[in-house]
């Protein structure tokens, strides 16, 4: 296939491990990754969360570039509620100096931004009749994050990331704040230059991710930017989000016409049986999420298994499960190119967990065998 495929790692933690493990088992990943052919490897950033160690994408990813040589590594995103233009730019500017041209800054609007009230839904090009795109992929149900975002959790969180009395920039004026840094182009309202350094000049791909054809897909084609939607995140709105971005790209001396990744939660085994075995926990995990307790460590099968599912549980994890590719190397690649097919994706970014590394390793090794005959 001549689509290219990403890595995009939450650093997990499985159940009865440490963050230290977690950290040296997403370095080797990357290490293999960068051997299997995967075109780049991005770190999630997300806090307060037991199960996962991805707290830092710039931290994580600097460690990683001086484990790899070839593959790009990025922020699968920066979350810029809580963050300045400026530190954005500066710290991967930092990281370009001893490793330039092979950065993404993936930008995301979580993280201590304040909730607003939720979107409605925008009409997609691309019909969607009885849960599924004229392709046959599965477009479920929209998923509300009211009761998620509104939590106390979240509400402890965006107080923990940010300093008393601090309000988050419009996300607009901050995407234009850090592409002017890069550019060296910045002034104040009064006229006062200000130059990033390092960080100004910096050969950095910048990227907006989304879910939806709101503010960020708006952002992200405003201004010539590439775009990543999350299928594995809101899979309901993925066909919305990447209509939403093309709608609003103008070209830029980035881009002349959209670009667009779409990501997946992908498990691969030698059979479809052990993927669903290897995939047992995925549904726990997410219930955590989603139930706003935080992630947990990464269960095993047998864990997971233990659990005793409400009617409430089933129908909070729905869509992320029914929507989870897992199975052997060709039924796999088979779902990704439908995905692909139905978004008009240009790159798919692949988020697989598993209880065991060296099975998500080999979930990664498999996949890029399958996709590469392809």
């Amino acid at each position: 296939m001549s689509t290219p495929l990403g890595v995009l790692d939450l650093v997990p933690i499985s159940s009865g491990g440490t963050a230290t493990e977690a950290l040296h088992n997403s370095i080797d990943l990357a290490r293999q990754a960068e051997r299997f052919g995967y075109a780049r490897y991005w770190f999630a950033e997300h806090h307060l969360n037991p199960g996962v160690a991805g707290t830092s994408p710039a931290v994580v990813l600097a460690l990683t570039a001086s484990a790899t040589s070839t593959i790009r590594l990025g922020s699968g995103a920066v979350q810029l509620g809580h963050r300045t233009a400026l530190s954005t730019v500066e710290e991967f500017g930092l990281i370009d100096t001893l490793h330039p041209g092979r950065l993404d800054l993936g930008l995301g609007r979580s993280g201590g931004r304040p909730l607003g009230p939720p979107a409605a839904p925008l009409p997609a090009e691309t019909p969607v009749v009885d849960g599924r795109a004229p392709n046959g992929l599965r477009i479920p149900e929209r998923f509300s994050f009211a009761h998620l975002l509104g939590s106390p959790r979240a509400a402890l969180q965006r107080r923990l990331l940010q300093l008393p009395g601090a309000e988050s920039q419009d996300y607009g004026e901050q995407i234009d704040d850090i592409l002017a840094l890069l550019a060296g182009t910045y002034r104040s309202a009064d006229g006062i230059e200000a130059h990033a350094v390092p960080g100004e000049g910096a050969d950095v791909q910048v990227w907006i991710l989304g879910s939806s054809g709101g503010q960020s897909a708006e952002a992200a084609g405003r201004n010539g930017l590439r775009f990543a939607a999350n299928y594995h995140v809101s899979p309901a709105t993925v066909l919305e989000a990447a209509d939403g971005y093309r709608a609003a790209f103008q070209p830029s001396d980035v881009l002349d016409k959209p670009y667009v990744s779409v990501s997946a939660d992908v498990v691969v085994a030698e059979d479809d049986g052990t993927a669903r075995e290897l995939a047992t926990g995925y549904g726990l995990w997410v219930r955590s999420i989603r139930s706003a307790e935080g992630a947990i460590e990464f269960p095993t099968p047998e864990q997971a298994r233990s659990h005793v599912w409400t009617d409430a549980d089933r129908a909070l994890v729905a869509d992320r499960v029914e929507t989870q590719f897992a199975g052997s190397p060709g039924r796999v690649a088979d779902q990704l190119e439908q995905l692909q097919e139905a978004t008009g994706a240009d790159e798919l970014l692949i988020t697989t967990i598993t209880h065991g590394h060296a099975d998500r390793v080999r979930s990664y090794e498999l996949l890029a065998e399958e996709w590469q005959r392809r």
